[in-house]
């Protein structure tokens, strides 16, 4: 099929329900990623990025999430309805049939949980099922070792490094590594992802 982009849609699997990001969502979202750790490693530009109150997650949903025409961004739910982060799907390139996928973070609270793996699960079959997309790209400060390793645990091809890449918000630049999917890798990375949620879900 032709590739499309990708929309603002629900979506929704076993473990999480992914609903299109709001500005109304900033209360919820503050209160998730409101914890120095998630800020610490690069996201949102590092620690100097890091709202200090609900007002400001608004101002960062809004300017950084929302304020772009190539980007769908979700508000993560657990099953629950209880907010636990964010991810989106941006830098869509139909003619190259690619998109990036980022701009996540997630409550401490949820990492290492199935959360992660069933977004990812979630969001990579919109891109390549629904969307036909042929590569989707996955990128992270090269000081966010814990984000690389779950990166490549997806099952996604680290590409290399671009180096002084991006300005962080406390004016240094970070260098960004460089992940992949491709189309035909999906039904491997699929599977995967399919196992370790059940296997996190059955933890006791």
């Amino acid at each position: 099929m032709p590739p499309h982009a990708p929309g603002r849609v629900t979506l929704t699997n076993a473990v999480v329900e992914l609903t299109p990001l709001t500005a109304d969502d900033a209360r919820d979202l503050f209160a998730a990623l409101d914890d120095a750790r998630v800020w610490a490693a690069g996201y949102g530009g590092g620690p100097a990025g890091r709202p200090g109150d609900v007002a400001g997650m608004r101002d960062y949903v809004t300017g950084h999430l929302l304020g772009f025409p190539d980007r769908v961004s979700w508000a993560v739910r657990r099953r629950s309805g209880e907010l636990v982060g964010t991810s989106s799907l941006g830098d869509v390139d139909l003619s190259n049939e690619s998109a990036h996928l980022g701009w996540t973070a997630y409550a401490p609270a949820v990492w290492g949980t199935a959360v992660n793996p069933a977004a990812k699960l979630a969001i990579l079959t919109h891109a390549f099922e629904e969307c036909g997309l042929g590569r989707v790209q996955l990128q992270t400060d090269v000081l966010n070792t814990r984000s690389q390793a779950a990166i490549a645990r997806l099952g996604a091809v680290r590409e290399g490094v671009l180096r002084r890449h991006r300005r962080r918000a406390d004016g240094t630049f970070r260098d960004t590594v460089v992940f992949s999917i491709l189309a035909e890798e999906w039904a491997g990375v699929r599977a995967g992802l399919e196992r370790r949620i059940e296997h996190v879900s059955l933890r006791p």
